[in-house]
């Protein structure tokens, strides 16, 4: 545990010897001033009229907008203006948004994560990249969001919870703030998160199993053959459908998360957008001692085709994330399973 502030912690330590740790710690910090406004009107629930109301119309990815989806991204993209930010990408928008050319960062955002469960009370967030300029900016705004994730100086996201809390990376470890009243300040409470390399956890939407491919089915159906299938052990299910919110339960207590491409139509290369979603989750997993994946390959080293292209997701506990890759790629590696599993599932006649 620490009571060391965020901005304590942006300006200490090797991240302030960085060449522009000063440009991307303004970004982090103007970030967390404008969730604490988010958070103030998610505390406001069905009194606010931006809450639950959803509008005619649909964001760049094809989801209906609730109107606090809009509100959120306003409140994000007001904080960019007197920051060295380049070029803002959000989900709510078709296209970047040029703020500056003459800056050198760029910031990848989902500005309302599970705004779905908006109305149900369910934890929602925010979750943000930052990114060098790559390029011309002007010319092409959205070159700089095609670069792999591995190209990232920091990301985190926002939960609004029961908690306002932080959980960000600039590269090294991956650590939780928790938002003080009294102090006004983000203040740590996780110096150095660590996920365990096993787990007896997982989540996963179990309404899609018949959409799923064999590789899923498979890994899931060993899973809940419990103690007497071949994992040899039970194991517990979570699904939030939150991204922020289950991610959140795997920092602070292990677990695997797998959000799988299936049959269905539009859903082949996964619903989670890799930019802004899986990248910046993928980096602070991985400074955790995790692993992510698309199912095969690691979530940092794709190639984004668009700013709002989808992935399927799988990250979290290492050596089951490693395990779900054997699944994909030659499930007769796995020793311990047997002829009768893998004919056979819980979930099959």
């Amino acid at each position: 545990m620490s009571g060391q502030s965020l901005f304590a912690y942006l300006n200490s330590g090797a991240f302030a010897q960085r060449e522009n740790h000063t440009e991307i710690a303004s970004v982090i910090v103007a970030l967390a001033q404008a969730a604490v406004e988010v958070r103030k009107m998610t505390t406001q629930g069905a009194l606010n009229a931006a809450f639950a109301a959803s509008r005619d119309e649909r964001n760049a990815d094809g989801d209906v907008q609730k109107d606090l989806d809009v509100v959120a991204d306003g409140i994000f993209l007001q904080a960019m203006q007197s920051q060295p930010v380049a070029l803002y990408g959000s989900e709510e928008n078709a296209q970047p948004i040029l703020l500056d050319p003459e800056k050198s960062l760029a910031l990848a955002i989902d500005p309302l994560d599970g705004s779905s469960n908006i109305e149900t009370n369910v934890s929602i967030g925010t979750i943000f990249s930052v990114l060098p300029v790559a390029g011309n900016p002007r010319a092409e705004p959205e070159a700089t969001f095609l670069q792999p994730g591995t190209y990232q100086y920091a990301s985190g996201f926002f939960i609004y919870g029961p908690q306002l809390a932080l959980v960000l990376t600039v590269g090294s470890g991956t650590k939780i703030f928790i938002h003080s009243a009294r102090y006004g300040d983000f203040i740590a409470a996780y110096d150095s998160v660590d996920i365990p390399a096993k787990t007896n956890e997982f989540a996963i939407n179990a309404s899609n199993y018949r959409h799923w491919e064999e590789p899923v089915r498979l890994y899931i159906d060993d899973c809940l053959s419990g103690a007497e299938g071949p994992r040899e052990r039970d194991f517990n299910m979570r699904w939030i459908a939150s991204l922020v919110a289950d991610c959140y339960r795997i920092l602070v207590r292990g677990g695997v998360f797998l959000y799988p491409g299936d049959i269905r139509k539009g859903y082949a290369a996964g619903r989670l957008r890799l930019v802004y979603e899986a990248n910046p989750i993928a980096f602070l997993v991985e400074q955790a001692g995790g692993a992510a994946t698309d199912g095969t390959n690691r979530i940092m080293e794709l190639t984004p085709a668009t700013l709002h292209a989808r992935t399927p997701f799988v990250f979290g506990a290492k050596r089951e994330v490693e395990r779900i890759t054997r699944y994909h790629t030659d499930p007769s590696m796995i020793g311990e399973r047997s002829p009768l599993f893998g004919k056979r599932g819980l979930f099959r006649a």
